[in-house]
């Protein structure tokens, strides 16, 4: 972006444009990994009475600590992980990207280190907050090598390790075992493993959770906006020691959570078991979507979240995208060469999308 001179932005943002996804019309929506299915008629139902009640009392501030929220994410987490964490394990935020850049406010004093393509937000995030970005790297399959991260590690010795997995935009994960083996060279170092798990429901990977008792420096962030298809409520979380959660409280603005936020997430994990019974579903679609881009001669990189990065054809990947467009059907160019990324819908949106490809390669 052109910036004008008596604009006294920082120098390091000025290379920089905002973060998001293009929203133009389309018939199926499949470029930001939202689950594509709505809420049932009985959750909105009680989701509206949660939020009359909480309508009568907006002239008061939110529940600061929002301990009840806390303590039904703790819950959650202790039944798909068999931890025994309470609320002063959990801190929850607008969304995971406030957790991260909250994460960044409060330790971002030395160099951060991601190991790239992954989740473009850390490093946006981390040159906003005034932190040294490190770009590390991957295989040329886009997983991670275990043994060349822990090099990176060791040599760039930053105090903010982040790994995503499954990873965005390439859909890999990677075994606790792995987790692990990164969490102790991070330890060796100082500094914080910070692991995101976005898409964690859609894999069947152990959760790091599990690993939080015994190294402290560990720090998951979770996410309601996936699997919960909550991505309108805006509602992440991370899981860590409860020192961890102290120092998010420092770096937190006041009354950062809003009442309607609170009661409507407390509202969803009320109802977990009908939200996640989508979960198996989109597993199954996104298999039969890996078939269906083989059978068209195209490539696709091996994905444990609800979305699937391709390859093999033989248009340039802009050009592909914009032929989709005027089909009807929005993805992600994720700007990687030769490759785009597709979001699991619903039966229609992904019949609408693997019927414009054969149109078009």
């Amino acid at each position: 972006m052109s910036w004008p001179t008596w604009l006294p932005l920082r120098e390091n943002l000025r290379s920089l444009s905002p973060y998001g996804a293009p929203q133009v019309p389309a018939q199926a929506f499949l470029n930001t990994n939202e689950n594509p299915y709505p809420l049932s008629d009985q959750l909105q139902e009680a989701i509206t009475q949660a939020v009359s009640h909480v309508a009568a009392q907006l002239n008061r501030y939110p529940n600061r600590d929002a301990e009840k929220l806390r303590n039904k994410l703790a819950s959650y987490i202790n039944g798909l992980s068999k931890t025994g964490f309470t609320f002063n394990n959990i801190w929850v935020a607008n969304g995971s990207n406030e957790v991260i850049q909250s994460i960044f406010l409060a330790f971002g004093q030395r160099a951060a280190l991601g190991f790239t393509p992954s989740y473009s937000m850390h490093a946006l995030i981390a040159r906003v907050s005034n932190t040294p970005w490190i770009d590390g790297s991957r295989n040329s399959d886009f997983s991670l090598n275990t043994q060349d991260a822990i090099a990176q590690i060791q040599q760039h010795k930053p105090t903010l390790t982040f790994i995503t997995t499954p990873n965005n935009p390439t859909g890999g994960a990677i075994s606790i075992t792995q987790i692990a083996k990164i969490a102790e060279a991070v330890k060796d170092v100082g500094g914080l493993l910070i692991i995101d798990e976005a898409y964690a429901e859609f894999s069947e990977q152990v959760s790091a959770v599990t690993l939080i008792s015994k190294n402290p420096h560990v720090v998951v962030i979770r996410t309601m906006s996936k699997a919960f298809a909550f991505a309108g409520a805006r509602v992440g979380y991370l899981v860590a020691d409860p020192k961890v959660i102290d120092a998010m409280m420092i770096v937190r603005l006041p009354y950062h959570l809003s009442s309607i936020t609170q009661a409507v997430a407390e509202v969803a994990l009320d109802f977990k078991d009908e939200l996640l019974a989508g979960v198996g579903t989109l597993i199954e679609s996104r298999d039969l979507m890996i078939d269906a881009l083989a059978s068209l001669g195209l490539r696709t990189v091996e994905s444990e979240a609800n979305f699937i990065l391709f390859t093999g054809f033989s248009q340039d990947a802009k050009q592909l995208w914009s032929d989709l467009l005027k089909r009807g059907v929005l993805i992600r160019d994720v700007g990687l060469s030769g490759h785009l990324r597709v979001t699991i819908g619903n039966e229609a949106e992904n019949t609408l999308f693997i019927n414009a490809l054969k149109e078009l390669i």
